[in-house]
């Protein structure tokens, strides 16, 4: 079996055996709606709809904030709230006696909040802030975010803050292009889990935008 085949062979098992142990129909996970506006090869412009995130602000580095993140975030999703119930998520989880499980969204969404990183999870479209169950650490909040219009690159590979920032710089050089105006923090959005082979990764960078007034 040549290289390729065996490394393409081997991560098909990973992928598998991640959704066995963690009981997760992965390919079932609900994503954000949007409506795309334009498009340009990997480029979009879309409009998304109002709607409900836990949230977490975290310091440190780019990629040691999602470690910390993710626990506190994955621990709210698989029971530390006031219902013990436990949220699926793109991440392992594990399930409580006795527990609801409530579908998530995907992607999990990381962008700069000062000198931390903001880091969120978008909640099932079905539930709204005052049906969701309230979080037991404090550092967890449940948010409604408001419609906003985004620019997207979309692309795959590893979680590196280099190859995010290279995304970026494309994607506000298309911002320029298109004769909008950014109005805010540039996003980091995962769409899989970290089982997920690098390769197979499915990445976007989103920047909230305006179209200047006449």
């Amino acid at each position: 079996m040549g290289y390729w085949k065996l490394v393409t062979a081997m991560s098909f098992f990973v992928f598998c055996l991640g959704s066995i142990l963690f009981g997760r129909d992965v390919q079932a996970i609900e994503e954000t709606k949007y409506e795309v506006i334009e498009s340009e090869g990997e480029f979009e412009l879309r409009q998304y709809p109002a709607h409900v995130v836990a949230e977490t602000l975290v310091e440190g580095d780019f990629s040691e904030a999602g470690n910390e993140a993710f626990r506190r975030l994955a621990g709210y999703i698989n029971g530390q709230n006031r219902r013990k119930q436990t949220i699926p998520m793109t991440a392992p989880v594990s399930q409580e006696v006795d527990s609801v499980k409530i579908p998530m969204t995907a992607p999990v969404n990381q962008e700069r909040a000062g000198e931390k990183w903001r880091f969120t999870f978008l909640m099932p479209s079905e539930y709204t802030l005052e049906t969701l169950p309230e979080p037991l650490d404090s550092r967890v909040e449940l948010k409604r975010m408001p419609e906003r219009l985004m620019a997207a690159l979309k692309y795959s590979g590893t979680w590196s803050r280099s190859r995010y920032e290279e995304r970026k710089e494309q994607l506000m050089e298309w911002i320029s292009r298109r004769g909008l105006k950014q109005i805010g923090e540039s996003v980091f959005a995962r769409y899989n889990p970290p089982f997920m082979p690098w390769f197979l990764r499915r990445n976007e960078v989103l920047i909230p935008v305006d179209r200047p007034q006449n």
